[in-house]
């Protein structure tokens, strides 16, 4: 015997029952369920019930209901890959727009391939094909990934070794469970593969309209620098969590977290010589979304500068909010601090000319408590070899500095862009690098707890598809703040904050997912990590003051 509450109502039931059996109880609910929450645990609808919980959908228009869409999408083209290229290994890559990179390694893809592609996708969501979850043991889970072509994830098998695994399977497809799938192929309708580069885009539609596709939109700048990082992982053989797992297994990871921070600085100083040889420029400005490394960014790339012989000053935007009194609010009545109106456009840019004309001026500080700014007499002035770097996230924006001359500007895009993927068809999210980030962070030097963090962080999402992505081609030049090693850092210390988040808490579901998510990469302890490294903004421990 289970009791469930279901919409404020009890029901008793004698016996276990599948999701898929209480969807006439969501009967008067106007949008689609996709799954289900069960004591906050996102679940798939053909999951069987065995417990006493309290029972919410999941509806396909929200970010749960749309992140279960694009991964049964993922799952149907793994499918079809592997129906009509047998022989071959189908390698997800980076989000672009709404949509995700694939190649087809050893093989060009081909227009043809596409369109067949697609067509065998469309004939399985046709007929409305069923999609199970199930364990199998750990030996028999071993020969399906080996029959089928997915070493890398087989590799993982050999660094961890449960003794049965969750498989997704449709028909006499399986593969790896990474998340809850719809129960069927049938409401998988709206997509596209589109070409692109050497592969292939898996377009799906945004979360607040299942009905269509958006428009495409390109960041050929991303993409580069996404495209060269992929490389230089092939070229070192570090393509993924199973690759990076044995290397901290063998005892390796000190050289390979050496090679990365060298990697990354040589990135910074090639930015620093694109600021060199335009010579004219007087002010950096950085941008990029929450937990993107801003401000140790604009430290190194400082330390890059003082190479070439400039003597670089740094200025945070926040030092320029509007105040309590004058800041904007959003729909729900909070301050919206994201919003470029919570900026002193005007003082910015008056600070910034008088600084180019050989000016003293007073550059402001913010009280967050308060909701104040107040002057410290910190004065500043910019001698011949100075050069200002301005970090905030509108920093790409031209509505930021109208009145400033664009010969002097030199703009900066951050992306924390791992070219890791958990396994061929299972990619490492941004979102979710800078989440973790953010988690720790948070938890470290703000006092909050991970629910707190993950409950805001949909608006702060919010924030950067309004305020940041649409400025991306904006940028002279994209760094990639991810460093290869540092999720196997940070789960030290975001583990046992997600662990504390309770089934009663609706972040309860994205905390348990990103524990699963976690569990794909073995640890490495915090005294290996350089006192420079960007990992430290979030660890603490930095040699960089903040």
């Amino acid at each position: 015997m289970i009791k469930l509450r279901i919409l404020d109502k009890e029901f008793i039931f004698n016996s276990d029952i599948y999701g898929y059996e209480l969807l006439s109880h969501f009967k008067d609910c106007k949008d689609e369920i996709i799954a289900l929450k069960v004591n906050n645990q996102i679940v798939s609808l053909s999951a069987k019930i065995d417990i006493n919980a309290i029972i919410k959908p999941v509806f396909l228009n929200t970010k749960d209901g749309s992140a279960i869409y694009r991964r049964s999408l993922c799952f149907v083209l793994a499918a079809s890959a592997r129906k009509l290229f047998p022989n071959t290994r189908l390698l997800v890559g980076h989000s672009l727009g709404y949509g995700y990179y694939y190649t087809i390694d050893d093989k060009k893809v081909t227009k043809e391939d596409i369109a067949s592609l697609e067509n065998l996708m469309k004939s399985y969501i046709e007929k409305d094909f069923k999609i199970s979850d199930s364990y199998i043991s750990y030996a028999d889970a071993c020969s399906l990934l080996e029959e089928n072509g997915l070493f890398e994830t087989r590799k993982q098998l050999t660094l961890k070794c449960p003794p049965k695994l969750q498989v997704n399977t449709m028909g006499d497809f399986s593969d790896l469970y990474f998340g809850p799938l719809t129960q069927s192929t049938g409401i998988l309708k709206v997509f596209e593969l589109k070409p692109y580069d050497d592969g292939f885009l898996l377009r799906f539609p945004t979360h607040q309209d299942h009905s269509k596709l958006t428009n495409f939109s390109d960041n050929p700048k991303i993409f580069e620098i996404y495209k060269n990082y992929k490389q230089w992982g092939k070229r070192i053989n570090v393509t993924s969590s199973a690759s990076l797992n044995q290397m901290i297994i063998n005892g390796k990871i000190n050289d390979f977290i050496d090679i990365a921070e060298t990697f990354q600085a040589q990135n910074y100083a090639k930015v620093a010589h694109q600021i060199h040889e335009r010579q004219n420029i007087k002010v950096v400005l950085i941008a990029g979304p929450s937990s993107s490394g801003k401000t140790t960014s604009a430290k190194k790339l400082a330390l890059q500068l003082q190479a070439l012989g400039y003597n670089p000053k740094i200025i945070s935007l926040d030092c320029y909010y509007v105040g309590r009194d004058k800041n904007p609010k959003d729909e729900n009545g909070n301050y919206d601090y994201e919003c470029l109106e919570a900026l002193d456009i005007q003082l910015i840019n008056q600070n910034l000319n008088d600084l180019f004309d050989g000016k003293e001026v007073e550059i402001p500080s913010y009280n967050f408590d308060l909701g104040q700014r107040y002057y410290t007499g910190n004065k500043m002035t910019l001698n011949k070899n100075d050069i200002l770097i301005m970090e905030g996230i509108h920093g790409l924006n031209d509505k930021l500095t109208p009145y400033v001359d664009s010969k002097f500007k030199f703009k900066i895009y951050l992306s924390a862009l791992t070219q890791l993927n958990l396994d061929d068809h299972n990619r490492i999210p941004t979102s979710d690098n800078r989440l973790i980030r953010r988690i720790v962070r948070d938890s470290k030097f703000r006092g909050k707890p991970a629910a707190e963090t993950i409950g805001m962080w949909e608006s702060v999402q919010k924030g950067e598809r309004l305020h940041i992505f649409p400025f991306q081609n904006n940028a002279d030049a994209v760094l990639n703040t991810a460093l290869d090693y540092e999720l196997p850092v940070l789960k030290v210390y975001a583990t046992p904050l997600l662990r504390s988040v309770t089934p009663e808490q609706e972040e309860y579901s994205e905390a348990c997912r990103l524990l699963r998510f976690l569990d794909n990469f073995n640890e490495i302890p915090e005294n290996y990590i350089p006192k420079q490294s960007i990992v430290r903004e979030f660890i603490g421990g930095s040699s960089f003051h903040y």
